[in-house]
C-alpha cells in the first residue's frame, strides 16, 4: 500500500487564557483584515430549559459530532433540533437579522430508546425550500420527515408549526434504505441535496449515498467496502471493517472530500481488548459528487454502487498509525478558501503508550488532538496541538475568511491558529468553564461561511437521566 509522506511536528506555543466575555449585544459584521484568530462571545441563549438528557458511549444524543447538522443556516434563517425532557423531536427556527427568537414545532416522533447513536440531523433542498429531518436511528430503519415545500426558501411567508411538516416515514422518501446509522445531508455546490448513511454495523459496515431531485430520493449505492484482508501489526488478519467519516465536505470548485478512518471487526488485532480497532487516517475524494472516488494522486479507487474504496485501495493513507492508540473517529474536517482540506484527529500518541488498554481512562488523561492539513504536493503534514482535550470525546475545526483556523474542542473551549503561521501557533481563544458544557458541542459551519459568526450548540452537563438545558451560543470570529 502507498503512503503519503507525513511530517509531524509537536507545537509548544504559549498558551494564553483571555478573561471571560461578556454577551456583549450582537454585531454581526465580518472584521477583513484582521488576520489574528479571536473568538467573542456575543450572545448565549437557551433554547430549552429541560432537553433530555442520559449519557450512552460517552456522548449525548442532542450532541455528537457526526450530525450533519443539528444547526444551520439558510436564507436569513437559523435551524436547530433535538430531543425535549418528553422524548418529542422539536425543530426550532429565529431569524438571524432584525427582531424574533426561536419559534419551535414539535414533530410527531418519540426518541424510541436510550442511544446516542440517534440523533437528529438537518438538511436543506435549495431547489424546493424544504427543510429535511432524518433522525432516531442505529442498526435500524430511519426516521424521517420533511417540511412543505417553499418553508425555507421563503420562511417569512410560512408559519412554523407542526403542520408545515409531513408525516414521519420510515423509509426516505420512497427509498427503503433498511437498517442503517449516521444519517448526515449535504449540499452540493449546484444546490442538490445529498444524504450520507451507513449501512451493516460497527466493523462491518457500508458507505452509502442518497440523492434529492425533483421531489425524489434515489440512492446511489454504496462506496465503501466492509471485506478484504487487512494485517494488524500482531499478524493477525481482520476481514471485515467499515470506515468512518470525518466528514464529508464539498469545496467551492465542487470537489468533495472525505477524511476517515477504519474500524476492523477482529478485535484480535489489538495489543489488549480495552482499546480500539481504529486505525489509520485516510483521504480520497470525488469530482463527480460522489460517483468516482480518487486517491491524493488523482488515480481512481472506487466507483459507487460498483467497485468500492476498500482497505487496500492503493494511496489513501494520509497519516499511517496502528490500531493500539485509541484513534477516535468521526472527528472532524473542513475546507479553507484555497480549497485545501484539513482534518482533526485525537489519539494517545507513543510516548505514553504503545498498548492502550483502557480506552476510556487512556485517552482522557493522555489523548492528544492533531491537525492534518494536505500540501500542494499532495503530502499530508500532521503537528500536535497544545491543548490536550483532557476528554474521550470529539473536536470540530473550523476556519475564519482569514483562514484562521479553529478547534471546538469538548465543553466548549475553542482553540485557534494563525493561517500565516501555517497554523502552528496554537492558542486558547475561548474557554468558559462555567458554561457548564457537555463534551461534544455542534457548529454551524453554513452560518460562519454567510456572516462570520460561528454559533455552537452545546447542552449543559446534567447526572443521571435528569433533563437540562440546550444552547446555542454565538461567536464573532477574528
Amino acid at each position: 500500500m502507498r503512503r503519503a509522506v507525513l511530517t509531524t511536528l509537536l507545537i509548544t506555543a504559549a498558551l494564553v487564557l483571555p478573561s471571560n466575555a461578556a454577551a456583549d449585544p450582537p454585531d454581526f459584521a465580518q472584521n477583513p483584515g484582521n488576520t489574528e484568530p479571536d473568538a467573542t462571545l456575543l450572545s448565549d441563549t437557551v433554547l430549552d430549559r429541560s432537553a433530555l438528557y442520559f449519557v450512552s458511549y460517552d456522548g449525548l444524543v442532542n450532541n455528537n459530532s457526526f450530525q450533519q447538522d443539528a444547526v444551520r443556516t439558510y436564507a436569513g434563517y437559523q435551524y436547530a433540533a433535538w430531543y425535549t425532557d418528553s422524548r418529542n423531536a422539536v425543530v426550532a427556527r429565529r431569524p438571524l437579522h432584525g427582531n424574533g427568537g426561536w419559534e419551535t414545532a414539535t414533530l410527531p416522533h418519540e426518541l424510541s430508546v436510550d442511544d446516542s447513536h440517534n440523533v437528529i440531523s438537518l438538511g436543506i433542498s435549495p431547489e424546493d425550500g424544504r427543510l429535511h429531518v432524518a433522525m432516531d436511528t442505529h442498526n435500524s430503519r430511519i426516521h424521517y420527515v420533511r417540511s412543505t415545500e417553499g418553508l425555507v426558501s421563503r420562511p417569512a411567508a410560512h408559519p412554523w408549526n407542526s403542520g408545515m411538516f409531513g408525516e414521519v416515514r420510515r423509509t426516505l422518501g420512497d427509498e427503503e434504505l433498511g437498517a442503517m446509522t449516521y444519517p448526515r445531508f449535504i449540499v452540493t455546490p449546484r444546490g442538490k441535496l445529498q444524504f450520507s448513511y451507513r449501512t451493516g454495523g460497527s466493523g462491518d459496515g457500508v458507505n452509502e449515498l442518497a440523492e434529492y431531485a425533483n421531489g425524489a430520493w434515489d440512492k446511489l449505492g454504496g462506496w465503501t467496502s466492509a471485506t478484504g484482508a487487512w494485517t494488524a501489526p500482531n499478524g493477525v488478519v481482520s476481514n471485515t471493517r467499515n470506515m468512518y467519516l470525518h466528514g464529508l465536505t464539498y469545496d467551492d470548485n465542487g470537489r468533495l472530500h472525505a477524511t476517515f478512518t477504519w474500524r476492523e471487526g477482529n478485535r484480535s488485532v489489538l495489543c489488549d481488548p480495552g482499546g480500539l480497532t481504529n486505525h489509520d487516517t485516510g483521504y480520497v475524494y470525488s469530482d463527480d459528487q460522489g460517483r468516482t472516488w480518487r486517491n491524493g494522486a488523482g488515480e481512481t479507487v472506487g466507483v459507487t454502487g460498483r467497485e468500492p474504496v476498500a482497505v487496500d485501495s492503493p494511496g489513501i493513507v494520509a497519516d499511517p498509525l496502528g490500531p493500539n492508540h485509541g484513534l477516535m473517529n468521526q472527528e472532524s474536517q473542513a475546507v479553507d478558501s484555497t480549497d485545501t482540506p484539513h482534518a482533526v484527529i485525537s489519539y494517545v500518541p507513543g510516548r505514553f503508550t504503545q498498548c492502550v488498554t483502557d480506552y476510556s481512562e487512556q485517552r482522557t488523561e493522555h489523548g492528544r488532538t492533531f491537525h492534518l492539513v494536505r500540501g500542494d504536493d499532495g503530502d499530508w503534514t500532521k503537528r500536535e496541538v497544545p491543548v490536550p482535550p483532557n476528554s474521550t470525546q470529539r473536536t470540530q475545526l473550523v476556519f475564519d475568511q482569514d483562514d484562521n483556523a479553529y478547534l471546538v474542542m469538548p465543553k466548549g473551549k475553542i482553540v485557534a491558529a494563525s493561517a500565516a503561521s501555517d497554523w502552528t501557533d496554537w492558542t486558547v481563544v475561548f474557554d468558559r468553564p462555567d458554561m457548564n458544557a457537555f463534551g461534544e458541542v455542534n457548529v454551524d459551519t453554513s452560518r460562519l461561511a454567510a456572516d462570520g459568526v460561528l454559533s455552537v450548540l452545546y447542552q449543559e452537563a446534567s447526572t443521571g437521566t435528569t433533563p437540562s438545558p440546550i444552547h446555542v451560543a454565538d461567536f464573532r470570529l477574528g
